[in-house]
């Protein structure tokens, strides 16, 4: 295995909680309320401009303040790195330097260089945010984007995720699947090629001697 490409929101930070807390303050802000329920069902894994979209609606006259508004959130209550667990940290320093690494995330590159920074986690070669694509999760937009980059073939990568629109988008890539729990239910993520309880040392050793 050459490559391993990471979600981030989830996946490597443990922050889907944040997220969905952030999300529910700004649409109650702007009148469209969002229930717990409602984020982790129709919202979870999907970039950040697509999910103000979804919400709020096309061409919404607030959308740029919202996500602006949610990336200073994000780095006020995560930027410290605090939603990194240890086996997470530990996992992606082991696979640095025997594995090329990537984060394919539909979060502001703002907030994953802050979290990467606060954790000592500046190991990857490519980053692909909301920024550098069109068209989001579960579009494959992202992977093939990485992909291109690091100048590989999908073959010689597996990518890491958490959601169902992230494992349909790796899937569109033709990129081997890992999913972690954790987001949602193990019977949502029956897309991936292999479910695994979380992303750890253990996982990442295994996939890299295959």
């Amino acid at each position: 295995m050459t490559a391993l490409l990471f979600d981030f929101n989830g996946t490597l930070s443990d922050d889907e909680g944040v997220q969905c807390a952030i999300f529910r303050e700004l649409f109650a802000e702007q009148g469209r309320p969002l229930s717990e329920q409602e984020y982790f069902d129709e919202l979870a894994g999907r970039s950040d401009p697509e999910i103000v979209e979804r919400w709020l609606g096309s061409g919404h006259p607030a959308a740029a303040e919202v996500l602006e508004r949610r990336v200073q959130l994000f780095r006020e209550r995560a930027g410290d790195g605090s939603t990194v667990p240890p086996h997470v940290r530990e996992a992606v320093l082991r696979a640095a330097g025997r594995s090329r690494l990537a984060i394919v995330s539909g979060a502001a590159r703002a907030e994953v260089d802050t979290v990467l920074r606060a954790t000592g986690l500046d190991v990857f070669e490519v980053i692909v945010t909301a920024e550098d694509v069109t068209r989001g999760k579960p579009d494959p937009e992202g992977y093939l984007l990485a992909l291109l980059r690091l100048r590989l073939q999908a073959a010689d990568a597996v990518a890491i995720e958490d959601s169902p629109p992230g494992i349909e988008a790796a899937n569109a890539a033709g990129v081997r699947c890992v999913a972690v729990l954790g987001t949602v239910p193990r019977e949502r993520l029956g897309q991936a090629d292999e479910i695994v309880p979380r992303l750890d040392a253990g996982l990442v050793d295994r996939l890299l001697t295959r």
